[in-house]
């Protein structure tokens, strides 16, 4: 596995993708921004979704017992996974009782995260990702490099050539409207035929027993309407108390998530219809130790958004898969480390610990200060890159000696110095900047 400097390298290869990476995410940056404005009570409904989330986590127990109560008791088959191995077995036990082959899915990190696709693959299940991306990226044998938009990183030209391979479109056909069509003929048969249904979870109240499943493209609703048995994947931090705290976190998703003012599609799942089954699944995989931390708690606030990517320097100048996690960016970074320390030590240190992720948080998580606090537990574990903690041993050492600090110092003026003589043939060869030969005031007259 590539480090994330190491993959970052390989990204940035191409400057004029990167580039066109990197403003698109600004782009959507600022859509954010925008709609966020919209509302004067904004920050009220920050700061409130973040006291909800607060109480939630300090009573998680309570909501999660109180949760399964009312689902079991509208009909819906409630289950408990420690972590992805344990998950992974209840779905396949679930579609093998079904005795399906084939099954539909919409999008869900928490599947990403468990690597469902892969497992039910080796059991000889076909998973069709129906979200537009998630296809996209799953004919090309690629891992989402986003959250919200997990192909991001193909430019239409690549999705041109992706669907004549995989559906047979024209060759250099990369009008957006036609392959989305296409797309959606591709998808129509599958929605139909297939008797089971995964979706992911967005909010789940323990007061009713329901789940909410946010969508921009109804695939979600086509799957779970159409399918004998509907099976929902849900992190046990999904929950919230009450149907009336909802509003607050659904005025603040999309807006955060893509500068919308609301999601296309908030479908509430109370029950199964008549003849249906439907199965829900609660995965712990290290949120229980992670909640357990007064450091790291707070990062299980987390509803999805994404808006921490498209802010990020790093994120978007580095790209995705170059955090070789399914959950990326600032949150990845300071989630990732929880489940594996060691394969994921890096990721803290992909990051300017400039604030601008916390700034945008809609739930107010301290990301910044966590991925600090990683860190130095990642330091004092010496699981820090070996180059790091050389540079990090030496800079402690040189700062704690004043007379090696003033020797230094002095080197290096003499080195810049060098640097900057006739002696360096580049310094004599490279073109110097020219004076201005009229002043500022002269030339901004012209203008």
């Amino acid at each position: 596995m590539l480090s994330h400097a190491e993959a970052s390298e390989n990204f940035i290869a191409d400057a004029e993708r990167t580039d066109w990476h990197d403003e698109t995410l600004w782009f959507v940056r600022a859509k954010r921004d925008k709609a966020s404005k919209v509302l004067p009570e904004w920050e009220a409904l920050r700061e409130h979704a973040s006291q909800v989330k607060d109480h939630t986590l300090a009573n998680l127990g309570d909501y999660l017992v109180a949760f399964e109560a009312k689902a079991k008791a509208n009909g819906i088959h409630v289950h408990w996974a420690a972590d992805a191995a344990e998950h992974n077995a209840i779905v396949h036990k679930i579609i093998a009782d079904q005795g399906s082959k084939i099954l539909v899915k919409s999008k869900s990190m928490l599947t990403e995260e468990c690597h469902l696709n892969d497992y039910l693959a080796g059991k000889g299940i076909e998973v069709v990702d129906t979200d537009l991306g998630e296809r996209i990226v799953q004919f090309r044998n690629e891992a989402p490099s986003h959250i919200v938009l997990p192909a991001i990183h193909l430019k239409k030209e690549d999705v041109g050539e992706t669907f004549h391979k995989h559906l047979g479109t024209p060759k250099g056909n990369k009008d957006p409207q036609f392959l989305t069509e296409a797309a959606r003929q591709h998808l129509r048969g599958h929605f139909l035929a297939s008797e089971v249904a995964i979706t992911g979870v967005n909010f789940a109240i323990a007061e009713t027993g329901e789940f909410v499943v946010c969508t921009n493209e109804g695939n979600a609703d086509m799957g779970a309407h159409l399918a004998k048995v509907h099976i929902a994947c849900m992190g046990i931090e999904k929950i919230i108390p009450k149907r009336a705290d909802l509003a607050v976190f659904l005025r603040l998703l999309a807006r955060s998530a893509t500068g919308q003012l609301i999601t296309t599609y908030s479908s509430h799942f109370h029950k199964p219809r008549e003849g249906q089954e439907m199965h829900i699944v609660l995965l712990d995989n290290g949120r229980t130790r992670q909640l357990a931390d007064p450091k790291y708690k707070n990062s299980l606030k987390c509803i999805r958004c994404a808006a921490c990517f498209n802010t990020c320097p790093v994120y978007r100048r580095s790209g995705g898969h170059s955090y070789h996690q399914p959950v990326a960016g600032p949150i990845g970074s300071i989630l990732a480390p929880n489940i594996d320390k060691k394969a994921n030590a890096d990721l803290p240190f992909a990051s300017t610990l400039c604030g601008s992720c916390s700034n945008v948080c809609p739930v107010k998580i301290n990301i910044h200060e966590q991925l600090w606090f990683w860190r130095q537990d990642l330091m004092a574990a010496g699981l820090a890159p070996i180059g790091k903690s050389i540079g990090m041993k030496l800079m402690a050492y040189t700062l704690a000696h004043p007379a090696i600090y003033r020797l230094g110092g002095s080197l290096l003026r003499r080195f810049s110095g060098l640097l900057n003589s006739g002696l360096n043939p580049w310094y004599k060869q490279r073109e110097m900047p020219q004076a201005p030969k009229e002043s500022f005031q002269e030339w901004y007259k012209k203008r």
